[in-house]
């Protein structure tokens, strides 16, 4: 048994593996990603009896946190061929792949789980729950507009329409730029889809993600105020053409919320910097963290934020603690998925009435905005 990452030439290994293991992916969407995804991708395997029998893709997305840019990595094909499993191989690749991503001081890693009981024991906490609507009812309408695919020749358009009037709502989110959205339109179309744009008057005023594998799914629509309408025309056209319902997937009109993303932070120290203090107050306190795995985070961190530091927060080791938290529940409390009470309660967390006080002024990064699906 050996375990390694492949050189950039050598991705092509795993392609086998994935089409055993997840034989649901067409080979329009695996021509897809073996083409745009592999080239500067990360890809850790086990080889056993000549041939790879298990593997972890890290695919690396340039990530908005608050007023800083990260490079994060978005953890997918988490795969053991049938008759090599149960033997731990899943955990000894994560590992690999967070200490090296711990080694680049890269804030945090993130992935969609098939299930949540998997990677909890690794630290990964759920950060973000996305809105969703399975009910979608179609319209009819004349709504005034028009509703056509994108093409790559629209992606800086596409892109300067959303960190226009979008990307401020969120603190923590893949940045758009017109790379990201070329991507996203060969993605969509390995998927039988595309990005649809909505225009009125010739002027952008809207768009959406599209796929139509098994059934229409519609992501991330976005669209200014007084253009939902025409989102539901474009939607209801599409229904009719596709002779399909359809699910529209991190949108506000959705009415369920489903868990969709968790996260496992890595460089604590850099995550904690990226943050910032409630404006009008001054923070001051000190925790131990326990991390198990990333044991280089088990440190006791004082934390100071207010006017004088623009209301950035600072970090610095000490000696003097005034609680424990453990590494996953400090996940979920930075990014607002749990309240501090409720991180008081997690088991091996302890903090004083002081330290509660204090790590209530922070601004926790409670708007995400990660709907990356590859």
């Amino acid at each position: 048994m050996e375990l390694r990452k492949l050189e950039q030439q050598e991705h092509h290994k795993t392609r086998a593996l994935w089409e055993r293991v997840f034989s649901e992916d067409t080979k329009a969407f695996l021509d897809y990603y073996y083409y745009f995804k592999t080239r500067d991708n990360e890809i850790f395997v086990i080889e056993e009896d000549g041939a790879v029998r298990s593997m972890l893709q890290l695919n690396p997305y340039t990530i908005q946190i608050e007023k800083e840019q990260h490079v994060c990595r978005y953890v997918i094909a988490v795969a053991t061929e049938e008759d090599y499993r149960r033997r731990g191989y899943m955990g000894k690749l994560l590992r690999r792949a967070m200490q090296e991503m711990y080694d680049r001081k890269e804030p945090f890693t993130f992935l969609t789980p098939a299930a949540e009981k998997i990677y909890a024991p690794y630290d990964f906490r759920f950060v973000y729950a996305q809105s969703q609507a399975e009910d979608f009812q179609a319209v009819d309408s004349l709504e005034p507009g028009s509703c056509l695919d994108a093409a790559l020749g629209d992606a800086e358009e596409i892109a300067q329409f959303v960190q226009k009037h979008f990307t401020g709502k969120w603190q923590v989110y893949a940045v758009r730029n017109p790379q990201y959205y070329q991507t996203q339109i060969f993605e969509q179309q390995s998927e039988n889809g595309g990005i649809r744009l909505m225009r009125s008057d010739g002027k952008l005023v809207g768009l959406f993600f599209y796929s139509d594998e098994d059934g229409l799914e519609i992501r991330e629509p976005l669209y200014l105020e007084g253009y939902e309408p025409l989102f539901r025309k474009a939607v209801s056209d599409l229904m009719r053409v596709r002779g399909s319902l359809a699910k529209v997937y991190a949108w506000e009109g959705g009415k369920k919320k489903e868990p969709l993303i968790m996260v496992r932070i890595l460089y604590l120290a850099g995550l904690l910097a990226c943050m910032n203090v409630r404006r009008g107050e001054e923070m001051d306190c000190s925790f131990a963290v326990l991390d198990s795995i990333l044991t280089q985070n088990s440190r006791i961190y004082r934390i100071q934020g207010g006017e004088d530091t623009d209301w950035r927060v600072q970090v610095r080791e000490t000696e003097d603690s005034e609680g424990v938290l453990t590494i996953g529940a400090l996940a979920s409390l930075l990014f607002g998925y749990r309240t501090v009470e409720e991180t008081a309660r997690e088991e091996d967390v302890i903090l004083t009435e002081h330290l509660k006080t204090e790590l209530g002024k922070l601004h926790t990064l409670n708007r995400v905005w990660l709907n990356e699906i590859v």
